[in-house]
């Protein structure tokens, strides 16, 4: 168990201690991993910056994951999305809602700083943990199909199910997890202090 997420992100960043000197590219899921993204970018001497992205309740269970949307509106459902009632209908309709608000977030995000070009860079990307690896997924997928694309792509969290983890290891170069407990439930009962990160406090990590 961790005490909060810098712990985690101190940790983090000693097992990623090889990238120190690269300069790489830490971009961070909001709102959780950003505070983690900036103590790795310090510490690895990188760079700091977001990937946009959001998972896709499912109904009556805002906590669970049926799939996750990035930017550009592709998409990532979970077979098991159906047995959760999300059916065609429900899911477009979350879809728009998860869309609009990654529209707002960059709006209130890029006056701070214009997204950074990850042509040719070692990028980490860092979130405070997997529970299905939608959010996940959606992410790293968004990064492989740009036009310009990592040189290396990296995904680092402390902590993941099992499952999540098989997802992802297909989508990465490396994956860095410093915990994988067979008894997995969810990310937060793995820190002792677990607070929700705010959209004010996400934009004073990203003004400095």
């Amino acid at each position: 168990m961790f005490q909060d997420r810098e712990e985690a992100a101190r940790q983090l960043a000693a097992r990623l201690a090889a990238y120190r000197g690269q300069h790489p590219l830490v971009l961070a899921i909001p709102r959780g991993a950003v505070p983690m993204g900036k103590l790795l970018a310090e510490r690895l001497e990188g760079e700091l910056d977001v990937v946009l992205v959001r998972k896709l309740r499912a109904p009556f269970q805002p906590e669970l994951a049926i799939g996750a949307v990035d930017e550009s509106g592709w998409t990532t459902i979970a077979p098991y999305a159906a047995s959760t009632g999300a059916d065609p209908d429900y899911i477009a309709e979350e879809k728009q809602h998860q869309l609009q608000i990654l529209r707002s977030r960059r709006a209130m995000y890029s006056p701070l700083r214009t997204p950074v070009n990850p042509a040719g860079r070692t990028v980490i990307v860092v979130d405070d943990g997997l529970a299905t690896g939608a959010t996940m997924i959606a992410a790293l997928h968004g990064l492989r199909q740009r036009q310009r694309q990592p040189l290396k792509l990296v995904c680092a969290v402390p902590v993941s199910s099992p499952e999540a983890l098989e997802l992802i290891r297909p989508m990465a170069d490396e994956v860095v997890c410093l915990l994988t407990p067979p008894d997995f439930e969810a990310v937060g009962q793995h820190y002792r202090h677990f607070p929700q990160v705010t959209d004010e406090e996400v934009v004073a990590l990203l003004k400095t």
